[in-house]
């Protein structure tokens, strides 16, 4: 479908180019608030936004070091605005619209103070070229409401799929969440084994956080809605370390293939919206990219997982 209202919607990256390079430089700086005051989590897990039924959201966050209340954030695509909610019942908006960053920017900061959310964050982007500070990005900007909204309905099928992957696992398995720096939903696997340090260089990522993301071996698999390097909206896996034989690993469906450049599988999200089931070859292309992980890594496959999760069913041990 192509409409706005269809359950996997049409993503056309040149299209929005504009509008998804300013609403990824707003998620940020919603991001970095959570960072600067929120306790530090295993691999970041502490920083990222989730999907709600109306946009993306933080959980609560603490007001300070010695507040006892809490607030919250959420980009809400159906009324096309940031909205802060207090434990104390406080409520302020902050319009999703064309304007500067550094005119978000000042009017998100305003909205923090009036809340009594005292807040110093690092306002230079992360993981984009060329940043420039957020409170010195002066250019106009579009905002295409239409089509962020497109997004975040992909994103909510995306979502309910890679919860239902997540509960084949019963290792250690992260949540599935949405990382404000790459831009990308994400759900994470581990095999309880330590990894090599890693060497780092991740642009616009510090070398501290990149080691303490991947301390320990993962089979990760994602979305992504699309860059200028890689002008198509995809989903991807990749593992670290890499081991031996991964990439050369054959998976489904039809249209999946590993791309050396990125060093990731890639299925283009128009292969799975044009499917007869987009449900299922997404979750072939999940678990066929795990299991190649899985299996040239040679993780104790048996030990990690389970039968899929049944809404109202316990799983059976034993």
């Amino acid at each position: 479908m192509s409409t706005t209202r269809g359950p996997w919607p049409e993503l056309d990256y040149p299209g929005w180019r504009e509008t998804l390079a300013g609403l990824q430089l707003r998620t940020q700086m919603v991001g970095k608030v959570r960072l600067a005051l929120s306790p530090w989590l295993n691999h970041g897990w502490q920083v990222p936004l989730y999907v709600t039924a109306r946009g993306l959201g933080t959980t609560p966050i603490p007001m300070g070091a010695n507040a006892h209340d809490v607030f919250d954030l959420e980009f809400d695509f159906v009324a096309q605005a940031l909205v802060a909610r207090t434990s104390s019942g406080d409520e302020r908006r902050v319009a999703l619209e064309p304007q500067s960053i550094a005119g978000f920017h000042e009017s998100f900061m305003g909205v923090l103070r009036s809340l009594g959310v005292a807040v110093r964050i690092n306002d230079m982007p992360n993981e984009v070229p060329e940043p420039i500070r957020f409170s010195q990005d002066q250019a106009q900007r579009p905002y295409d409401g239409a089509a962020a909204l497109r997004f975040w309905r992909a994103l909510v099928q995306i979502d309910r799929v890679f919860k239902q992957f997540r509960t084949g696992f019963v290792g250690k398995s992260s949540p599935v969440h949405f990382f404000w720096g790459s831009f990308d939903l994400a759900v994470t696997r581990f095999s309880g084994r330590r990894a090599p340090l890693h060497p780092g260089g991740v642009p616009g990522l510090p070398d501290a956080v990149t080691r303490e993301a991947y301390s320990h071996e993962v089979s990760s698999a994602g979305f992504w809605p699309g860059n200028d390097q890689f002008p198509v909206a995809a989903f991807y896996s990749y593992a670290y370390p890499e081991p031996p034989a991964f990439r050369d690993r054959p998976v489904r469906p039809a249209g999946a293939r590993f791309e050396p450049a990125l060093g990731e599988f890639v299925l283009p999200y128009d292969v799975v919206r044009r499917s007869p089931d987009p449900e299922a070859s997404l979750m072939e292309f999940l678990t066929g990219t795990y299991e190649a992980a899985a299996d040239a890594a040679k993780w104790d496959r048996e030990e990690l997982e389970c039968a899929l999760g049944v809404p109202g069913r316990v799983r059976p041990v034993g």
